[in-house]
């Protein structure tokens, strides 16, 4: 299979055996669900959070229906029960603070008790509970109302610096999000709330119609409507308490055409369908590079098609892809699953297709896989209930197991092995390049699938592309946005058509930066945009130039006198040559020499080009240090 699953949490491995050993009168759980040897706790384990330090929020059912509230942590693999409540609840939401101190929880009034209450006072469906656990003592209730409430506590980005209060976040589904600040009081071991009946309380966001919580990075992304478009924020959360709304972008196609119901609370599969609207299939991805991607799902024009948008924000256009499926069933349009691999993410409808993009060079499709049949299985997961709550990772609501989803290595290079089609050999080999810096002996492999099969590639060279990607993948780690003007393929077209999908393509609005001072992915995103703002016709170096110059070069060779440039050019080249000239054969003879003025003349041109190129995006690096990366990258596409 090409995308690995790695089980991160499994209930029946991770809880089952301490349920089991407190049955037993190990201890760990409390006296009723000591009492429950039958198994029937594990059948009513629902997994209800993964906090950003990585502990698992989960409940169970006793046998006297008492709710209990537990938490795995998964860095010391032990469970721990924080909370039990003596009656049957439906739990909506549920979040524990970092310091394992305060519980907040949403839940749904069972039927049984509305129609009790009802006999005497209105009741409202869905209540939102804050409770001190450490000790257990006061409870307060923060919501009473008939819409539901998802509730999320947020966590300092560095552990070892705590917020002097915990935040929570409320979202509603009436369409806002709260902010409540609660300042403890710690007297020996025991914290209760200061000042209960009055915290601080602020609306932070409203009149949205979907929202999306990064509990990796503490970001707040959600749609709102705005004049005739739907408008995606984001509110950037701080370790000092402080959030910022830091990003504004149109979208150019309404999700009011989605006709689905708002809004997107991710909730645990067994909710009350009937009272909880189906949420809105859209999702925003971010990878350390500073890429920003949006994808939802579209109504298809007929049954038997699947209809997506990926905007790239950071690139400054958006795609919608159609598929024909090669079957009519009782797919919807929810099915479609989106998950976050880094530098791709992956559209994923079961038992169809492995759609693969990459979020860091998505101008060629030719980068794209397309998959079907086989290699577009995902074992060990159950259609339908697949949920994405961290990057690159899935949880399957229907067992509660959460699996980390990465692309499979050995399967990639056997795919390449297997491949017959252009666009699938290109996309797997530079999907390979990635990792052969952790991967050293994917070099050789590599190198033997290209001596093997290289005359039968008739879009690509893949040589050329093989020493390309190789040295795009080793030298952009040396500064800051290399990655955007430096060549990662020879291609600068690819016209081909790729089976089984169709594609249109739509310039967008960039998105609009509110902070400018950020750093990290925001600053990264910056300099994306800016890039796209102010580039060229085509950002990356072009050897085309390099070509013409050369000629031009040679052309006046028969010149007697040497200008001042073609100096440049010759002095650039020593400067590689004296590099490149360490590396000796067996026979201790000098790989380069010096008398071949052609080849000085294309090494030191291809310098002063590169060097120009960067130049012109990369001031900031000043003048000298953009010299040496010019050098540095033409001696090893040299030595390659």
């Amino acid at each position: 299979m090409l995308l690995q699953l790695s089980a991160q949490f499994d209930p029946q491995r991770d809880v089952a055996p301490w349920l089991s050993e407190s049955a037993a009168g190990g201890g760990g759980a409390p006296g009723d669900a000591r009492a429950d040897t039958s198994g029937n706790d594990l059948k009513t384990l629902q997994t209800i959070n993964v906090e950003r330090n990585g502990n698992i929020v989960y409940t169970w059912k006793g046998t006297q229906g008492h709710t209990y509230i537990g938490l795995y942590d998964p860095s010391s693999q032990e469970n721990q029960c924080i909370y039990t409540f003596e009656k049957d609840l439906h739990v909506l939401s549920c979040s524990v603070n970092n310091e394992k101190t305060l519980l907040a929880i949403s839940f749904l009034q069972s039927a049984k008790e509305e129609r009790i209450n009802l006999l005497f006072q209105p009741v409202s469906k869905c209540l939102t509970l804050l409770i001190e656990i450490h000790p257990v003592n006061n409870v307060k209730v923060l919501k009473a109302v008939d819409s539901c409430i998802k509730v999320q506590f947020l966590y300092p980005v560095a552990e070892t610096n705590a917020f002097p209060e915990s935040c929570l976040l409320l979202i509603s589904e009436d369409k806002y999000v709260e902010k409540f600040d609660i300042r403890l009081v710690k007297d020996g071991n025991k914290v209760t709330i200061e000042n209960p009946s009055q915290l601080s309380r602020a609306t932070i966001a409203d009149d949205l119609i979907w929202v999306q919580w990064d509990m990796l990075e503490q970001r707040l992304f959600y749609i709102v409507p705005k004049e005739s478009r739907d408008t995606l924020n984001c509110i950037q959360f701080f370790p000092n308490k402080n959030f910022k709304l830091i990003l504004e972008v149109s979208f150019d196609i309404s999700l009011a055409d989605v006709a689905l119901k708002p809004v997107n609370l991710e909730y645990n599969c067994i909710q009350d369908r009937a009272f909880i609207p189906k949420p809105l299939n859209v999702h925003v991805f971010t990878s350390e590079t500073g890429s920003l991607s949006v994808c939802y799902s579209l109504v298809p024009a007929g049954p038997e098609e699947v209809t997506y948008s990926v905007s790239f924000l950071h690139k400054g256009f958006s795609r919608i892809y159609t598929v024909t499926l090669e079957r009519r069933d009782s797919l919807e349009v929810n099915d479609l699953t989106f998950l976050d691999l880094d530098h791709y993410l992956a559209v994923y409808l079961p038992g169809h297709f492995l759609h693969l993009l990459n979020t860091q060079h998505p101008d060629l499709m030719c980068y794209n896989f397309f998959l079907t049949g086989g290699n577009a299985d995902i074992d060990g997961l159950n259609p339908g209930t697949v949920f994405p709550p961290l990057k690159s990772m899935v949880l399957d609501r229907g067992t509660g197991r959460m699996f980390s989803v990465v692309i499979n290595k050995q399967a990639l290079l056997q795919f390449l092995w297997n491949s017959q089609i252009d666009n699938d050999r290109l996309a797997a080999l530079h999907c390979l390049l990635l990792h052969v810096g952790i991967m050293v002996e994917l070099e050789t492999q590599l190198i033997q699938w290209i001596s093997e099969n290289a005359s039968t590639c008739i879009s690509f060279d893949p040589m050329q592309e093989f020493i390309i990607g190789s040295l795009y993948q080793t030298t952009c780690l040396e500064a800051t946005n290399l990655d955007k003007l430096l060549p990662y393929t020879s291609l600068l077209h690819w016209n081909e058509h790729i089976p089984g999908i169709t594609c249109k393509t739509h310039i967008i609005s960039l998105p609009v930066l509110k902070v400018h001072d950020c750093k990290g992915f925001w600053e990264k995103l910056s300099l994306s945009l800016e890039c796209v703002k102010y580039a060229e016709p085509y950002l990356h170096f072009n050897y085309k130039v390099l070509r013409r110059e050369w000629a031009k070069l040679l052309t006046d060779e028969k010149m007697e006198e040497e200008t001042t440039y073609k100096k440049n050019v010759l002095e650039n080249a020593k400067r590689v040559f004296s590099s490149v000239n360490t590396w000796k054969t067996e026979e201790g003879i000098s790989l380069f020499q010096d008398e071949d003025y052609q080849q000085q003349l294309l090494t030191g041109l291809m310098v002063a080009q590169l060097k120009d190129h960067l130049m012109r995006h990369l001031q900031y690096f000043g003048r000298k240090k953009i010299e040496q990366i010019a050098v540095d990258y033409v001696s090893k596409l040299v030595c390659l």
